[in-house]
């Protein structure tokens, strides 16, 4: 098995893991917190939004897709470094493990 394959491995299955997780927890708050930012932003801007009004609107949206966002940044790309570390060091054991044999063999 070529270096850091094991790594490569928990890239992959923690990135898939962090989407599944974003899609089934992340998605609805991500929106909702971002969306009561923007109002809140609005508010302080313009007030309280009136019904036409288009910009408080439109920072409303743009907040709300900043959250999305940002709750997929974290979920996805914070379960891959975890996967990813979780697969260096399964590596680096059965690394260390094949040098320590190799060297008893030596020996013996």
């Amino acid at each position: 098995m070529s270096k850091n394959e094991m790594a490569k491995k928990g890239l992959y299955i923690g990135t898939g893991m962090g989407l599944v997780l974003f899609v089934l927890v992340g998605l609805l708050p991500g929106i909702f917190i971002g969306g009561m930012g923007g109002l809140k932003i609005g508010e302080i801007l313009f007030g309280t939004i009136a019904a036409g009004a288009i910009i408080p609107r439109l920072i409303v949206a743009f907040s709300m897709i900043l959250g999305l966002l940002m709750t997929a940044v974290v979920f996805i790309v914070g379960s891959g470094v975890l996967g990813w570390t979780v697969g260096f060091i399964t590596d680096a054991i059965r690394t260390g493990k094949v040098a320590v044999t190799e060297t008893a063999e030596k020996n013996a």
